[in-house]
């Protein structure tokens, strides 16, 4: 009987590839959170060089971790 059905590849892989890519995404999202809270932590000096405001700053930081 299990002869006469087509054999799915690599059906096995799917929840294996899900929770990779949630994790990647998890760590992501970690990554920008990190990285929002060093900018909201750099100097008016710092971020004249940049080309950004303290709005600018403001704006990136209360976006939510996953954008």
């Amino acid at each position: 009987m299990d002869r006469l059905l087509p054999r799915r590849r690599n059906a096995g892989w799917a929840p294996v590839r899900f929770a990779g890519r949630l994790t990647q995404a998890i760590f992501r999202g970690l990554e920008r959170s990190r990285q929002r809270r060093v900018l909201s932590g750099l100097n008016d000096a710092i971020l004249r060089d940049l080309g950004l405001s303290r709005a600018d700053v403001a704006r990136e930081v209360g976006k939510p971790f996953w954008r």
